[in-house]
Order: structure tokens, then sequence, then C-alpha cells
């Protein structure tokens, strides 16, 4: 029986560990699968639930954590190498930046047969300086040069990957998107949007509008309450903005609304411009109950935020970065622009809040194409036959 180790950043709230539990749970049983997984930050939301409510007992190695620490990163590499000592995996396979270095150097130093990266972001450009990042492009090759395949999760990050940073080979890369369990985002979407509107106190007539995700500068909040300050501006509707998640930029995004002078607050009885929800566990109710989703990214991989705001039939208005034009279908499940084109994104998003009738249509097309190409099932299908083709 294969076996499999599987290493994932942290178990926050996210894609990596969404697709690591069902990877782990759903492998078909000639495979033996461990689940080793970093630190959360003190700022984010903890993923334990996800993988309990599967069954799963993850290891956590509490030195793994999301910022660089020397100390720390080390004991982390050591600890892998005594957990691949003991497990004796055929395939160590990491997910995310902090995994993929400290996993796939510590495999390549323990002889594994099969190593196997998947990017589910990258930090080649947005994130840090010129001379930062550099360093991190010199570092992603060679750990890739000891990798046995690279799995891209969008054609676009494939060819950011290869061919735009050089990472590695094209011929190394696989693209495999994404999967997820969808159809709770369609069950009892009518209940669920009255539960939180009534939350909320949100009148029929009212546009809700999401923004879900860490509250981070590569994030880029300040491009969506600068389009919402100029929608209100423009707009008959009555418009009301829902920041959900949590992070470092809170406070300057706070202060951002006071300058643009948009009320807030995180308190569901106000009525205020914004809200802050902090991060919500059920966001199929956010989603349910709200009628636009939006992101403003620098920088992504594949959003997980645009993958459920389709499964929940709402329309999005997004920057243009990284893999998104490969999980939504432009003018059709949603309108995008360019990352330095501020002006079209408030466009976009005045077009959407006004126009009744597009945003139903944009919204009616995003559960047929997201419910099969971003399945867990067919994530599950995908990785088997990869795994498959690389052992021996």
């Amino acid at each position: 029986m294969p076996r499999i180790l599987r290493i994932i950043n942290r178990f926050n709230l996210g894609g990596p560990t969404y697709n690591a539990a069902y990877l782990t749970k759903y492998l078909p049983d000639n495979y033996e699968t461990l689940l080793l997984g970093g630190m959360k930050d003190s700022s984010e939301d903890s993923s334990q639930f996800i993988v309990e409510n599967l069954g799963i007992q993850p290891m956590v190695l509490s030195e793994m954590k999301r910022a660089i620490n020397p100390y720390q990163d080390y004991v982390a590499y050591k600890k892998i190498k005594e957990v691949i000592r003991d497990f004796k995996p055929d395939i160590v396979h990491t997910h995310a930046s902090k995994p993929g270095a400290l996993g796939r150097w510590a495999a390549h130093k323990m002889d594994v047969p099969v190593i196997i990266h998947t990017f589910h972001g990258h930090v080649f450009h947005s994130y840090f300086n010129s001379a930062k990042t550099a360093f991190y492009k010199k570092l992603e090759r060679k750990l890739a040069s000891v990798s046995t395949r690279i799995i891209a999760i969008s054609e676009k990050q494939k060819y950011e990957i290869a061919t735009e940073h050089n990472i590695c080979p094209p011929e190394k890369v696989e693209v495999i998107p994404l999967g997820f369990d969808l159809q709770r985002f369609q069950d009892n979407i009518e209940e669920k949007r009255a539960v939180f509107r009534e939350e909320f106190k949100l009148q029929d007539s009212d546009i809700a509008i999401a923004i879900v995700g860490r509250l981070v500068p590569i994030k880029n909040h300040a491009l969506f309450l600068k389009a919402l300050k100029w929608t209100l501006a423009r707009t008959p509707k009555r418009v009301k903005a829902f920041i959900v998640g949590d992070g470092e930029s809170r406070s300057e995004i706070e202060d951002l609304c006071s300058k643009l002078d948009l009320s807030f607050s995180s308190d569901s009885e106000d009525d205020v411009d914004v809200y802050f929800t902090s991060w919500v566990k059920n966001v199929d109710f956010v989603n349910a109950g709200v009628d636009i989703v939006a992101l403003t990214s620098k920088n992504e991989g594949t959003p997980v935020s645009l993958i459920e705001a389709q499964a929940s039939n709402k329309a999005i208005v997004s920057t243009n970065v990284g893999g998104i034009e490969n999980v939504v279908l432009p003018g059709e499940t949603a309108l995008l622009s360019d990352i330095n084109d501020e002006e079209n994104f408030q466009i976009n998003l005045l077009e959407m809040v006004n126009n009744d009738q597009k945003r139903l249509e944009f919204g009616e097309k995003g559960w047929e194409f997201v419910k099969n190409k971003f399945h867990y099932e067919r994530l599950v299908k995908d990785i088997t036959k990869l795994y498959d083709s690389l052992l021996p």
C-alpha cells in the first residue's frame, strides 16, 4: 500500500486545508495518507473543524508557522525528517510555500521516491521588494529541481511559474484545479438568505456586497472601499458592504473607512455602510444573503471565495490577477478589471449594483460552471491518476 505524507502550511480557513482534507479522506483505499500541518496565525480562524468533521486526526507541527523564523523553521525541518523516517512515505506532497520548502528539502534528503508540490499561490510579485523576490525565485528553482512534479491550480498559474518566472520547465508542471464540496452553497439558499438579511436588518431592495478573505495588504481592501464610496455617490440604491475575515490590516482598513466618510461597525444592530464580520465559518449564509461578491487582490492563486460565490449563484466583480480568469467566466459570471485600473473596477461595481438583470444572469450561470469543474471528486480522481503515473 503506497504511503502519502501530505504537508500543508497551517490549519487556517482556506483552499489548502479543504483540499488536503478531501485528498486525505477520499483517496482510494489502496493509499494510506498522513496529514501534517503547521500552526495558524493568531489573526486567523482555525480550520481544524474541517478535518475533524471528516474524521481525520492530523499531526500539528507547532514550529511551522507562516512567519519566517530561522530557529523554529530548522526545528520544523528536523521534525519533518523524523516523520519521514518513521512513516516511510512513497510520496511527499506539499501544499503552499513554507511546507513546500521545508517538506520538499526534507523529503529530498531522506530519499523519498516521489516529491510533489502544489502552488496554491506564489510570492513572485506584489508581496516583497525586488531583492527578496529574487531570493524566493532562486529558492523555488532549487526546490523545483528536486521535485518530481509541480502542480499548478490553473493554466494561468502554470504560465507564470514555468514561463514568466522560469521556476521549472513547463513539462514538469501539471495543472490540477482545486476541488470542494460545493453542494452546501445550493442547499436552502432562500432560508439562509432570510436569516442573514434579518440579522443585519437588510431590506429586500438593499444591495449587499461581500468581500471575503484575510485583511492583509495583498488583498487590497483599499480598492474596494474607494469603489464603494464612488458607487454610493452614484446609485439610487441602498448599498451595504460586508468585510468578511480578519488580519493585520484591520485597523488600517477601519481608518480608511473613516477617511472616506464610510460608517462602519462590527455590530449587526447598527445601520452603517460597512460591516466587519470577522471570520464566518458558515460562509454559505453570507453568500446566500448578499447580492455581489467582490475581490480586489493584487495577486491570487485560485480564490476560494469566487468559486463559492458562483456556487451560491452570485455575481462577481474582481481584479484580474493570478488564476482568476480560469476560475470565473469573464463577462458571464464576473466583471474583471486590470489591477491598475481603479476606474474600471469602480465602473464595474456600479454596473453590477444598478443592473438587476445582469446581476441575476451572472449569478444563474455560476453554479453550472463550478459544480463539476471544482468538485472534490474530480480533484481526487486527478490526483490519484498523477500518483499512479509516478509510482514505480
